[in-house]
C-alpha cells in the first residue's frame, strides 16, 4: 500500500520533470520508508539532479506520505543485464 501511495505522487509530479526534458521511475520502497527513484533523460546527468530529488521530490513525497523518511537515487542500469 505503501508503494501505490508514493507512485501516486511520483506521477503528479512527473509533468513538472518531464518539463525539463526527464523522467523519474520508482524502482523501491522498503519498510523503513526509503524510497528509491531513478531520474531518467536529461535529469540523469542534470548537475541539479540531487537539489530536485531533496527539495523537490522528497519534500512532496514526505507531505503527502507521512511514512517516507528519505528518497535516495537508485543506481542507472547499465549494459545487458543491469
Amino acid at each position: 500500500m505503501l508503494k501505490d501511495d508514493v507512485q501516486k505522487v511520483i506521477d503528479e509530479i512527473r509533468p513538472q520533470i518531464q518539463m525539463d526534458g526527464g523522467d523519474i521511475e520508482l524502482v523501491d520502497v522498503n519498510d523503513q520508508g526509503t524510497v528509491k527513484v531513478r531520474l531518467r533523460g536529461a535529469c540523469a546527468g542534470c548537475p541539479g539532479a540531487a537539489m530536485t530529488l531533496k527539495f523537490g521530490v522528497e519534500r512532496l513525497l514526505k507531505q503527502k506520505v507521512p511514512a517516507v523518511k528519505e528518497v535516495v537515487l537508485a543506481p542507472e542500469k547499465t549494459g545487458c543485464c543491469g
